[in-house]
């Protein structure tokens, strides 16, 4: 058999690693694929968030481009406040106290109370001669219209419920600021106010 001249490929290394080998050069642009894709999904979490507070609390009001705004839901209607009525009951008894030192008052503002279609039963002094507000006081909730209207007869007086008073449906006491019919005892002598009984003092 016929031998060729040795060469360098006749004679193989040891080891088996590559020689020589070299990579390729890296694609341009790579970095901001990266990028891009980090944002992108950013970007979804972001929205699919909002989209869930959105229908949890149906609350979330935005803002479009021309800078109206959109409301999810509407705001509650506030319920309005019930309003008495004022009124002239005369089935009602009424006590009128003297909180005062001007001797008469009582007898008088119960008498322009009776001419103005009240009931008034007892007319006295109150324990006490410097009660400082004029006040109409009913106690049952559903006297609060016919406290209103007596109130207002006698120069717009305060109208409070109290449990204070028994013996009528609706009690006045006369104090020093009271400036209604009946304050004045014109020229006719008018008797003091009998004292009052255990039901109606202050």
């Amino acid at each position: 058999m016929a031998r060729f001249p040795e060469d360098s490929f006749d004679h193989l290394p040891a080891h088996r690693e590559r020689v020589g080998a070299h990579r390729g050069p890296r694609p341009r642009g790579r970095g901001w694929i990266v990028v891009a894709w980090a944002a992108l999904a950013t970007a979804l979490l972001v929205g699919g968030g909002v989209t869930y507070l959105a229908v949890i609390n149906n609350n979330i009001q935005f803002t479009d481009a021309f800078g109206g705004t959109s409301t999810a839901a509407p705001s509650d209607t506030p319920t309005p406040t019930p309003t008495i009525t004022p009124v002239t009951d005369g089935t009602l008894a009424v006590t009128v106290l003297n909180g005062t030192d001007n001797v008469g008052l009582a007898g008088r503002v119960g008498q322009a109370a009776i001419a103005g279609g009240w009931n008034v039963g007892t007319m006295a002094n109150a324990s006490s001669t410097d009660f400082a507000t004029t006040t109409v006081y009913y106690e049952d909730p559903a006297n609060e219209g016919a406290a209103l209207g007596l109130a207002q007869l006698l120069g717009n007086a305060a109208t409070e419920q109290s449990s204070t008073f028994q013996g009528a449906a609706l009690t006045v006491v006369l104090g020093t600021d009271y400036a209604g019919p009946g304050l004045d005892a014109g020229t006719g002598e008018v008797p003091a106010d009998p004292p009052a009984d255990e039901t109606g003092a202050l």
